[in-house]
């Protein structure tokens, strides 16, 4: 069983009668807007092939751009359990990547570096500068933070501490081992 986290103060002044009018579908089939934490979570924790996706299963992915019918970029709502992690430690070559901490108080690892986040702090990962990244749950909280990614084709993912490699090929990602080696 999956408990969100999300901070009710931010929907303390919201007028129910008018939030309840912005939820009714357009003629698109897209809301006007929606309550994030009532967007189902990803049935599949991960894409990633064993022994790696087995890794995330302490991570739940609300993915909420895709509501909206949104194709540049993909907006998340991602929760991690403690000891959970956002990811493998990764970086993209054509794809940038943005977080935005809304509860508790993840762990950064980028470069060298061990950041400790808390709400309203926010990170930044632009394609093609080589710098890996990775989220991590150190607490024993639950935490929970916004991921803004584009989706730029042909983006190529290096993982340097795991022998996986990824293409994104026609909006599948396609995992192989570093040396070409499909799993």
């Amino acid at each position: 069983m999956s408990i969100f986290v999300f901070p009710r103060k931010l929907l303390d002044n919201v007028d129910a009668e008018s939030f309840l009018k912005g939820v009714i579908m357009t003629e698109s089939n897209y809301p006007d807007a929606l309550l994030a934490a009532e967007v189902s979570p990803n049935k599949t924790r991960s894409v990633y092939p064993e022994p790696f996706a087995s890794m995330m299963d302490r991570r739940e992915k609300r993915r909420l751009g895709d509501m909206f019918g949104l194709s540049n970029f993909g907006v998340n709502l991602t929760q991690l359990e403690p000891g959970g992690v956002s990811a493998l430690y990764h970086a993209h070559s054509k794809q940038d990547e943005f977080i935005y901490v809304l509860v508790g108080c993840p762990t950064l690892k980028s470069g060298d570096n061990e950041i400790v986040l808390a709400p309203g702090l926010c990170a930044g990962f632009k394609a093609g500068s080589g710098r890996a990244h990775q989220i991590i749950n150190q607490t024993k909280e639950t935490v929970c933070f916004l991921e803004v990614g584009d989706r730029t084709a042909g983006d190529q993912v290096t993982y340097p501490d795991d022998d996986i490699a990824a293409v994104l090929r026609e909006g599948v990602w396609v995992f192989t081992h570093k040396d070409g080696t499909p799993y």
